[in-house]
Parts: C-alpha cells; structure tokens; sequence
C-alpha cells in the first residue's frame, strides 16, 4: 500500500466527482468545448448521465467575456436546471469574470439566481469578504488554494485565517502542480472541511488517479484538460468523465459521482 493510500485515508474520505464545462477554454480550442447556453446544459446532462456528481460552469457574454453579471449568470443556471441537470451547479467568482475585488462582491450580491456553490480564489485579494458574502447569501464555497508548482503559503494561510463560521458549507478546493503526495499530506491536519483536488493538463490525469488514492474527491474536464489518459483528444466532456469513473475505480476509490467528499481533518 502507498504512501498516499495508507496515510491519507486516514484523514481524506469521499468520492466526489465534479465535472468543470468549459473554463477558460474558447472555440478555437476544440469541438469539445460547449460554448452556448443550450451547448453548456446538454454538456452537463451527458456528464452527469457519465457520473459526474456536480457540476461547474463559467458564465460567459454572448462575445465570450466571462462575467459574474447577473444577466449573465442567471439565465446560464435558468437554462441548464431548465433542461433537467439536477446535481449542484457550481459559478466561479474571481479576478478572470471580474478584476476588482469590490466590483465582485457587488456583483455576487446583485444575483437574482444562486448557484449552489461558488468557487473563491484564496490567491486573489478579497478572498475572505467574497467568501462571506456568498455564505451570506445562501452560496456554499469552494476555497481554491494552490499547491506547489511556485505557489507561496499565502492561499492557504488565508483561508485558514478566514476560519468560517459555517464549515458545513466550504470545501477546500487543492489545485496541485503535480501529483506528489506530499502536497496533500498536511491537508488532514487542517479544520475538519470537505476536500476536492485537481491539476491542469499535464498533472489532471496524475492528479485524479492521487486524489482517489487519497480518497478525496476530484475534477475533471475540459477546462482541466483536452486529452484522456492514453493521450487521444477527448471527444466530450462526458467522455472524460467516463474515463475518470475507470480511473477512480481502478485504483480503488469505488464509484464516482456524487458520494461523501473527502474531509480534511477527521483522523
């Protein structure tokens, strides 16, 4: 038994399986990016028939501009529920949709329809007043603290320091440079709060197969990555879900979905 399966269960614990639509991603990077409204909900849809557990969406302008708008936003999360997607709809709420901190909060506080979580970027300022605002408006929140790959103390000191008073309602969010487990070996010793991990193109495979090894939950996309495990261009966002689900199962985290995430802390 690995390091990471034999110590980190110990504190991890969950099976998690979020989907993330489209990110940054444009047209110019694929057909399996969805792009429009409608494009986004059937995207979600066939994830979710695929095993994703939840779901998250950047709202963008019809010029593709992400944005927190709630003209944006409400309509995108109108649609999507509209069609049927019924697993928690997740926004995220930082410097790319909007770069001035107060314009976010006045942005969050503005919404007409509430996604059921938003995602916080504990490296950009504001972090802490953003989070309690949407904790203030019914919004669970996703914590995004980076880890290695350069990435200083800073994130994570600060959400530590933020120190919520509704942990039932925040979810660390570990976005790893790599897959080294050491990286996530501290998580356990932090408040007792669910924890998703994840990585980016080259470290999204790695990172997923570490976050089931860990028992914590994962994500995984086209906004994390184009290609599947064996290097073939990924046709869909449901067809990386689906390898993700073969993934998880064959390094023993059972199935995906949307089971107990992981929690940091508990011993």
């Amino acid at each position: 038994m690995s390091g990471a399966r034999g110590g980190l269960r110990d504190g991890l614990r969950g099976a998690l399986l979020q989907v993330a639509l489209n990110g940054s991603r444009g047209a110019a990077e694929g057909a399996a990016v969805p792009l429009s409204p409608g494009d986004l909900a059937r995207s979600a849809l066939e994830a979710v028939a695929a095993g994703a557990g939840e779901v998250l969406v950047h709202p963008r302008t019809p010029c593709g501009r992400e944005s927190l708008s709630p003209r944006v936003v409400g309509p995108l999360l109108e649609e999507m529920r509209g069609a049927g997607v019924r697993v928690p709809l997740t926004v995220p709420a930082g410097v790319a949709a909007e770069p001035d901190p107060a314009g976010r909060l006045e942005r969050v506080r503005s919404w007409t329809v509430l996604p059921d979580r938003a995602v916080v970027p504990f490296a950009e300022p504001g972090a802490a007043e953003l989070g309690r605002a949407l904790l203030a408006r019914g919004v669970a929140v996703d914590a995004v603290v980076p880890l290695g790959g350069g990435a200083g103390p800073e994130p994570l000191a600060r959400f530590l320091a933020w120190a919520p008073p509704e942990r039932g309602r925040v979810r660390l969010v570990a976005e790893l440079a790599e897959a080294d487990p050491a990286l996530v070996a501290g998580l356990r010793w932090l408040p007792p709060v669910p924890v998703v991990l994840y990585g980016r193109e080259a470290a999204a495979w790695p990172v997923l197969r570490l976050a089931a090894r860990c028992g914590a939950g994962a994500r995984i996309g086209v906004a994390q990555v184009l290609r599947l495990p064996d290097g073939r261009p990924a046709r869909s966002n449901a067809e990386l879900v689906a390898a993700a689900r073969e993934v998880r199962e064959a390094e023993g985290a059972g199935p995906a979905g949307g089971g107990a995430t992981a929690t940091a802390g508990s011993r």
